[in-house]
């Protein structure tokens, strides 16, 4: 007998645990949702758009820097482009200038 109610002490708060676990999750089933669910609605449609025109404007301010950045490192690269063609026509010159001396 003792081990009857023993057994049935310790059922009773698995019981209840999981009583609360249950209505826990019934409480949360709703936050749950995905998002694409609640944008169904015509808020969740404006909302979508909302979304869409805020990732659309991320995306042009991506491009721009893009655009900014490829700029920049052409005009870079011209500028090293200039300076070694200065420096090949002095090392030029002065090969030029010494032979000479020497003729």
């Amino acid at each position: 007998m003792d081990e009857v109610t023993t057994e049935n002490t310790v059922e009773a708060p698995k019981s209840r645990i999981a009583i609360r676990c249950a209505q826990v999750s019934i409480l949360l089933s709703p936050l749950k949702l995905p998002r694409n669910h609640r944008l169904n609605s015509k808020n969740g449609q404006q909302e979508r758009e909302l979304m869409l025109k805020a990732e659309v404007e991320d995306l042009r301010r991506d491009l721009q820097k893009e655009r900014v950045k490829n700029k920049k490192l052409r005009l870079c690269s011209l500028m090293e482009f200039s300076v070694q063609i200065i420096l090949l026509l002095s090392l030029w010159t002065l090969c030029l200038m010494i032979a000479f001396e020497f003729l």
